[in-house]
């Protein structure tokens, strides 16, 4: 693993990628969960790393992000947290902390910053969320906004379906983005939504739109680690991109490894540690004196 000491590059904060959607400069960003996917990320140079609720399929063999609980992403937020050094994190707000009111909500965000080491969390939903990102807000934690294909919403949506294809959830998701780029979201993540929606609402809103599954015009794109190097084990979405296939190099590694204990090929000799030679030859000279008695 690299260890890039001399890395000179400021740390980005909210304010960075405001400026970057003034600037016009694309804004990367990816989910990872745990130490060594994180630190490779943040030495590759993105902008920011969200820790997102998604470990719960990723990590830790759920079907949805549902189950995943506020103790899971402080432990794998203080993971990430240790790794991260440019990036600003970001930290999903898993399902049920902030639904239950404005007081659940801005505790628990407070937790995922004082224990977590959260820059930012991030909270799904629109304009139903509103007083609960503005509660968050207030208290000086920084909100990245979601809407269109919202994981949380999964059985209210009745599955991952691609949202915003009507005139009239075209208009629902323009209120969200609005009603969100006025409470002061310091981003917002459009996932699963046509194109064409998108285009727009990046237009519109000052807050810098990131996409998945959102097409190329948003201000940045986010993409799940695990996913941009085939880590994972089901087929991966329409918008995602393999860079690599690190699940195969691992599994053929592990196989190979397996094939070499068997041929007792691992260790080799080279592989082993050994006495000093002179103790060698004390151990030597005992053996010969105990097989000398034996007889």
């Amino acid at each position: 693993m690299s260890t890039n000491t001399g890395d000179q590059r400021q740390r980005v904060t909210v304010h960075t990628l405001a400026d970057k959607k003034r600037k016009r400069e694309p804004i990367v960003s990816i989910t990872a969960y745990d130490y060594s996917s994180a630190r490779l990320a943040d030495e590759a140079g993105v902008d920011f790393i969200l820790v997102g609720d998604s470990v719960a399929q990723v990590m830790l063999g759920y079907d949805s992000t549902l189950p995943v609980t506020m103790d899971e992403m402080v432990y794998h937020s203080r993971i990430v947290r240790r790794a991260v050094r440019h990036a600003l994190l970001v930290v999903d707000m898993p399902f049920g902390s902030y639904h239950t009111g404005t007081l659940a909500a801005l505790e628990n965000a407070v937790r995922l910053v004082k224990e977590g080491g959260a820059e930012a969390v991030k909270i799904e939903g629109g304009v139903s969320r509103v007083p609960f990102i503005r509660r968050v807000i207030d208290a000086e934690i920084p909100v990245m906004g979601h809407i269109g294909l919202t994981p949380q919403s999964v059985h209210r949506m009745g599955g991952y379906k691609v949202q915003g294809k009507t005139s009239r959830a075209i208009e629902q998701l323009m209120r969200d983005a609005e009603a969100l780029d006025k409470v002061g979201v310091s981003a917002l993540v459009l996932e699963g939504i046509p194109r064409e929606v998108a285009i727009r609402i990046t237009a519109e809103v000052a807050t810098p739109t990131i996409g998945i599954g959102a097409g190329p015009d948003c201000d940045g794109q986010i993409i799940v680690y695990h996913d941009l190097v085939g880590l994972t084990f089901s087929s991966p979405a329409k918008f995602v991109r393999r860079y690599c296939n690190a699940g195969t190099l691992i599994t053929e590694a592990i196989q190979a490894y397996r094939d070499d204990i068997r041929s007792r090929a691992f260790p080799s000799d080279a592989e082993s540690y050994h006495l000093p030679r002179d103790v060698q030859r004390v151990l030597g000279e005992s053996d010969n004196d105990s097989a000398g008695r034996q007889k």
